[in-house]
Formats: C-alpha cells, structure tokens, sequence
C-alpha cells in the first residue's frame, strides 16, 4: 500500500477527530452548571478520548510519511506546520489532563485545526531533500525547535481564553480592540484556506520565468491571480493576469500575492461573520470562556512557558547553531530566520523576567502570551515564505 496515501488519510481522520472533540468540549461546558461538573464533565471527558485518537492518528500520520520518505517529514511547509499542529495537540493533551477545564480544548482545537487546514494548501508531495538538509540535525533540531513552539503556543491559547472571559465586550476599549484584532487575525488564515481551496478546484494557474536572487533563470507557478511578479519576469501562461508590480529577488512575489489576497479573503469572511452576529467575533466566544478559571488559566499559560523556552532555547538556538557550524562554518550569519528566532528567544526571556520580577500576572501575561504567538506565526508566515533566506520553506 502507498503509504504516503496511508499518511494522507491518517491525517484526515486527524483533521475529523479534532473537529468532533471540539463540539464535545463545548457540550462540557454547556451542559455543566457547577465548577465541579465542568472539570468532571463525562461531555469534556469524551473530547479527551477523541483528541487522543486524532492524536495517534496524527502521529501515524507523521510515521507513516517518514517511512515513506526517508527522512523527519518537517522539510517544508506542509510537513513542518502539521507537525507543528500535532505537537500542539499533544501538549493540550498533557494540560487537559493535569488541569482538567474544557475551555482550553474549545480554544485550542480549534487552532490546531486552522494549522493543519493552513497546511493544506502548500504542496504535499514527498520530495527528495536538497544537499544542505541532507543531516540528522534536521531531525533534532526542527522538531525540537517545533516542540517549544507547541507548548509556548498553548500559553497563548490559555492567554486567550483569559482575555476573552475577562474583557469587557459592551464598551469600546484598547483591550476590546485588540483582542478583536487577534481573532480577525485567526479569520484571515480562514479566509486564507477557504480562498486557497476555491482556486485549487477551479485548477487555476499562472506560469511565469524570472530570474532569481543567484541571477539564474527559474520558473513558477501561481494558484492565485499574481498580484505581484518576480525578479525579472516573463509569463508563460496566455492571457495571464499582469501583475500589479515586480518584485526585487530577495522577496518571494508568489507568496506576497497569496498573503495579500488571503487579507482579502478573510476580510471579507470577517465582515460577513460581524454582519451576521452583529457583534465582535471575540464577544461571540464570551459565553464559552466564562466558565474558565482566570487564575487557572493564568498559572497554566505561566507553566507552559516555563516548560516550552527552554526546549524552544534547546532546538531553536543551540541545536541550531550547531547545525549552523556544521553546514556552514560558522554558528551565527544574521539570516532572516535566525534573526526572528533570537527575537521570539528574547521576547519569552523578557517574558519570564517580567512575570518573575514585576509580577505581571493575569491580565498583563495573558497579553504577552498572545503576542509571543503572534512573533511565532509570523516567523512561521512571513519569514519563511515572504522573505528570501537560507532557511525560506517557499
């Protein structure tokens, strides 16, 4: 049997359990009328099962297409943002059980299921891997790096849920604002997904040759309209769109023109949704946070970067930079990957000197967790795909 199909449908399943675990978690909230039944609820006990399926799942999913590959499947986007997205799961996995509230599954399944719906619109194919990734520190040191960006990440998820019991949605406010602003960020990969997945049905493309940042002559293919055109280009496909403007060879043109036309997707998707609930989308999840424990979540987002900097400061930084060495002589060049993983290193540090130091507890850490996942995503989006680097996934 193919089993880079096994893994494919291995993922599905994954994809299907989460969702289904999602609306058990919503009924243990729901349905339980004290804090006893809600930390007890048969309902969030059911979603536990059930995410612990798609998580065994997701994870023959990531055996399945090692074996097939030969090689940690985390060598692109697609196969480093869905392990991204199980490992998330499992560390939502290891929280539920020690803490035992609902809310965090009703929050952080959901995202997990966005990531590896975001996945899915990158190339799945398994390919041969290019000479400089040829070494067991791909291995250690992406799926280190990955795992402390996971558990970071369910910091930011109980970060969420804290804001989002605790923050007054009835009057205007800085905190309003920006909690808004993070889930219209979490619509636009929606938007992102759904716009991706109308133009790969309709079999769109858009052939173009450029020239690229070594000053040798390439090809792409666009699955959106192209916006913006590389280095240099020419097109190949008939009556192609002509793209608004070329791009200089340090930026990738393909990947600027999809997040552009993802922030018009999920801008369009975000005002549908406030036309139809005529409230922000944040004040639409209230009710579902406020059985959360603020002090709870705010001791679980605090553990969760304890345990996930030094694992991120393990994978991301050392393992890295030995890496680095190996493969290029040095431990450090300032390429644009390796800049943006100090900055996520820095802004967590900072993170624990304030909370250890100042005491900046509940509302003021709830916030920092939400922002150091927004550094992580943007070294995931932006960086890797936007900006031309030694480490670029585009």
């Amino acid at each position: 049997m193919d089993l880079v199909a096994v893994s494919s449908n291995l993922l599905f399943v994954s994809f299907i359990a989460y969702l289904v675990a999602t609306v058990f978690f919503g009924g243990a909230i729901k349905r339980s009328k004290t804090e006893k039944a809600y930390h007890n609820s048969k309902w969030g006990t059911i979603g536990l099962i059930i995410t612990i399926i798609g998580f065994l799942t997701h994870l023959g999913y990531f055996i399945t297409r090692w074996i097939a590959s030969g090689h940690a499947p985390v060598s692109n986007m697609f196969e480093f943002t869905t392990a991204f997205g199980m490992m998330l799961v499992g560390a939502f996995i290891l929280l539920f059980v020690m803490y035992r509230t609902p809310s965090l599954g009703l929050f952080a399944l959901p995202i997990a299921i966005v990531i590896i719906g975001y996945a899915s619109m990158f190339p799945r194919e398994v390919t041969p891997l290019i000479p400089a990734l040829q070494s067991k520190w791909l291995t250690i040191h992406v799926i280190t790096a990955a795992l402390g960006e996971s558990i970071l990440a369910i910091s930011a998820v109980a970060g969420l849920v804290f804001l989002v019991k605790n923050i007054d949605m009835t009057k205007r406010s800085k905190q309003r604002f920006w909690i808004e602003a993070v889930m219209f960020t979490l619509v636009l990969v929606i938007g992102f997904v759904i716009l991706s997945s109308t133009f790969k049905a309709t079999g769109y493309e858009a052939q173009f040759t450029y020239i690229d940042k070594n000053e040798m002559p390439a090809e792409i293919t666009y699955n959106f309209p192209p916006l913006f055109g590389m280095n240099e280009y020419e097109a190949q496909t008939p009556d192609a769109m002509t793209p608004w403007a070329e791009m200089p060879a340090i930026v990738n043109a393909k990947t600027l023109t999809s997040f552009v036309w993802s922030i018009f997707g999920g801008t369009v998707l975000y005002l549908l949704l406030r036309l139809i609930f005529r409230k922000p989308i944040a004040a639409v999840f209230q009710p579902l946070a406020k059985k959360a424990n603020s002090q709870l979540m705010d001791e679980i987002g605090y553990r969760s970067v304890l345990i996930g900097f030094p694992v991120f400061t393990l994978g991301a930084l050392i393992f890295a930079m030995i890496w680095a060495h190996e493969a290029w002589s040095r431990f450090w060049g300032w390429d644009p990957k390796e800049v943006w993983a100090l900055i996520t290193w820095l802004f967590y540090a900072a993170f624990l000197h304030l909370r250890l130091s100042r005491g900046w507890e509940g509302e003021k850490s709830a916030w920092l967790a939400v922002i150091g996942f927004v550094i992580i995503m943007f070294n995931l989006i932006a960086v890797n795909l936007i900006i031309a680097g030694l480490h670029s996934y585009a």
